[in-house]
């Protein structure tokens, strides 16, 4: 055999598989799967009436090949859709009653469920709830109760103020100059350093105040509390108190 016997007969070989691969191409005059149109017809109308169940789906013949054969069987689209259709409505107005405390299961073979009360909501909103369990005549009882155990608390005089020292209000009121501006004289003894230490060891400037009046201020400042003069210990002011007083 020459060589050029055998490249022809490795040409034939190879032409000879490409053409075994090639799939058949379905015969499309096949149409929807019907010898007569008005059998097509009839069974058609058949499903639009609801009596799609009681006749038997026809095969439909597509165009593309499934299982090498060139042929395969499939539903009617348009059937398929308005069944869909309808058990999408059917579901929808199954959702209407769901309470929402389970998910919806959209099987038209599943009862429609129970719609339950909302949890948390007290039952006086509900008539019948509260028919079942009141009356006029209990509701009339129940206030003539509540009236025979009413007690009205007399008010009585408030007590006497004790004296419990100066009044920082009072002396506010009292005082009508402003802070920083002197009015009594100081030796300023220790000076500043004495003046922080000393107020530090008070936790409000009010209570500085109680304390400065109680020994001798405003006339006298023993404790070094006021070494301006003013009349003010511990950068007490005595503004908030007369505004409050003036409404």
């Amino acid at each position: 055999m020459t060589k050029r016997q055998f490249r022809l007969g490795m040409m034939a070989l190879a032409l000879t598989g490409i053409a075994a691969c090639q799939p058949v191409v379905p015969d499309s005059g096949a149409g929807v799967g019907f010898g007569d149109y008005s059998e097509y017809q009839r069974q058609r109308e058949a499903q639009l009436a609801g009596r799609a169940s009681a006749v038997p789906a026809a095969p439909m013949v597509t165009s593309q090949p499934l299982d090498g054969t060139g042929t395969a069987n499939a539903a009617d689209p348009a059937s398929d859709a308005e069944a869909l259709a309808a058990e999408a409505s059917a579901a929808i107005a199954r959702a209407g009653s769901n309470s929402g405390q389970q998910p919806l299961d959209a099987s038209p073979s599943n009862p429609a469920p129970v719609a339950v009360n909302q949890m948390g909501i007290s039952q006086e909103n509900d008539f019948d709830a509260v028919g079942e369990q009141r009356s006029i005549a209990s509701d009339r009882a129940l206030i003539e109760e509540n009236r025979a155990n009413y007690t009205q608390v007399q008010p009585e005089a408030l007590p006497a103020r004790s004296n419990t020292g100066p009044n920082i209000v009072a002396y506010a009121l009292q005082t009508s100059h402003a802070v920083g501006q002197q009015q009594y004289r100081r030796t300023n003894f220790g000076g500043a350093s004495r003046y922080e230490r000393n107020c530090a060891g008070y936790p409000s400037p009010d209570l500085a105040q109680t304390d400065f009046l109680k020994a001798g201020g405003p006339e006298r400042d023993r404790k070094g509390l006021d070494p301006d003069g003013d009349g003010y210990a511990c950068s007490w002011d005595p503004r908030p108190f007369r505004k409050a007083a003036g409404g």
